[in-house]
C-alpha cells in the first residue's frame, strides 16, 4: 500500500433504498380529493373476519398510550424523507385483546381509499395511527386528522385519513394494488409494481 493511500472516500450521502432521492420538503400526493373529517364524528374501527367490531372515537384514541416514532419514509414516486417525527397510537395497542385468525388487513379511509397489508406488518412496533407530525396536528393534505403510518413499506401503504382496518383470512388488493402496484411494497427490494 502506498504511503498516504486511504482507499476510496466514503459517501456522505445517507443510505437510501434503490432508486430513491432525498427530499427536504414533504410532497403532497393523493388519489382523490382531500376529505374534511370533523373530530367530533371521526371514528376508527377494527373489524375482524367474524364481523366483530372494535371502535374508538377521537377522544378515546387520544386517551390511549401515545408513541413518538422517529422514522424515514419512502414514496413509490422515488422521494425519501429521513428522520421524520410523528405521534400516534401503536397498532399493537389497538389490536391488543382482539381475537383473530386473520393474516391480512385492509386499511380503509375516509374518501374510499384502501390498501392491503399483511397483519404481521402492523404489529411489533412497526405501525401507528398517527395524528401529529413535527409537533403539530397532522395537516389534512398529509392525511389528517389521522393516517396510518407504516414506514418500512412504500408510503402508499400508510393510508391517509384512515378510518379503520378490516382483518381478513385471505389477501385482497386495495386501490393502488388493483391498478398494478405491488401487493407488499418493500422499498429496499424496490417492489413498486406487480412482478418487481
Amino acid at each position: 500500500m502506498s504511503p498516504g493511500f486511504q482507499g476510496r472516500p466514503r459517501s456522505s450521502e445517507p443510505a437510501l433504498p434503490p432508486g430513491q432521492y432525498l427530499t427536504q420538503d414533504f410532497p403532497v400526493l393523493s388519489a382523490g380529493p382531500t376529505p374534511k373529517v370533523p373530530l367530533d364524528t371521526w371514528e376508527f374501527v377494527i373489524s375482524t373476519e367474524t364481523g366483530a367490531e372494535y371502535s374508538w372515537s377521537w377522544s378515546e384514541l387520544m386517551s390511549l398510550p401515545q408513541e413518538t416514532p422517529h422514522v424515514d419514509i419512502h414514496c413509490v414516486t422515488r422521494w425519501s424523507k429521513l428522520g421524520t417525527n410523528w405521534q400516534g397510537v401503536s397498532l399493537d395497542t389497538l389490536l391488543e385483546g382482539i381475537e383473530t385468525d386473520a393474516h391480512y388487513a385492509l386499511a380503509h379511509s375516509y374518501g374510499g381509499y384502501t390498501t392491503n397489508l399483511p397483519l404481521d406488518d402492523l404489529r411489533g412496533g412497526r405501525a401507528w395511527v398517527a395524528h401529529t407530525f413535527d409537533g403539530a396536528d397532522l395537516p389534512a393534505e398529509h392525511g389528517g386528522p389521522a393516517r396510518l403510518l407504516v414506514p418500512h413499506l412504500y408510503f402508499w401503504k400508510s393510508a391517509k385519513w384512515v378510518r379503520g382496518i378490516r382483518l381478513m383470512t385471505s389477501d385482497r388488493p386495495g386501490f393502488w394494488e388493483t391498478a398494478g402496484y405491488h401487493d407488499y411494497g418493500d422499498p429496499w427490494r424496490e417492489q413498486r409494481y406487480q412482478g418487481d
